[in-house]
């Protein structure tokens, strides 16, 4: 049983969550499997049972006591939950390496992401095509989404992959051009007007990350 969802009592730790319970659910259902209890997802994600029933009991009731969850149904209402059930549309500005391999990636297609345009100011670029998306000038940035939103397939939100210098600069285009979500690869924090939401992916952080634990596996200190 479903309930009403207010989305702001859900805790931002349980979003990850949700999404890696709806990959391994695809998993069990490639494999034929049409139920699965709390403790069987839990023992496949390495969490445990109880976490996967709190979290889940933020958006309804989806299981049978004694039973556990329908695989196709729980498939179902966490799309619902994580907003897969519509197509979103992307823009990625920088067509250098990280942003064409992104421009490239099948699994925004297959997730419900739709790339419309690549930016860049390298004349070089401008004109090529990766992936679906074709690079466009950034001059006509705030032009392509105003058209955008006339058709009404409004940008939805932009992947950032511009030199340092120009993060910020980028993410205050986007955010004036009506963009409410913006993905930042570069490694520099951002900062975006109230009703813009900005998540940093930092791939140096994450690399000095696994550098620091593979410096202490090797007992150096």
């Amino acid at each position: 049983m479903n309930r009403s969802l207010d989305r702001g009592a859900v805790p931002d730790v349980t979003v990850p969550r949700l999404a890696l319970y709806l990959r391994k659910l695809r998993e069990l259902r490639a494999r034929g499997v049409e139920s699965v209890s709390s403790q069987a997802l839990a023992d496949e994600v390495d969490l445990n049972a109880a976490q996967i029933r709190k979290d889940l009991s933020y958006f309804g009731e989806f299981g049978v006591r004694g039973v556990g969850y329908e695989v196709g149904r729980l498939i179902d209402e966490i799309t619902r939950c994580l907003g897969l059930d519509r197509t979103w549309n992307i823009i990625i500005i920088g067509a250098g390496q990280l942003g064409t391999a992104l421009a490239w990636y099948r699994g925004f297609s297959q997730q419900g992401f739709r790339l419309v345009a690549v930016f860049d100011n390298a004349a070089r670029k401008i004109g090529a095509s990766y992936g679906t998306g074709q690079v466009r000038d950034i001059a006509e940035l705030e032009h392509f989404c105003e058209e955008q939103r006339a058709i009404g397939e409004a940008v939805d939100v932009a992947l950032v992959s511009v030199p340092l210098a120009a993060a910020q600069e980028t993410v205050d285009r986007v955010a004036e051009a009506g963009v409410r979500a913006v993905l930042n690869f570069a490694p520099e924090r951002v900062v975006a007007p109230p009703g813009v939401l900005v998540r940093q992916v930092d791939l140096t952080s994450e690399l000095m990350f696994l550098s620091y634990h593979l410096h202490s596996a090797c007992g150096e200190s």
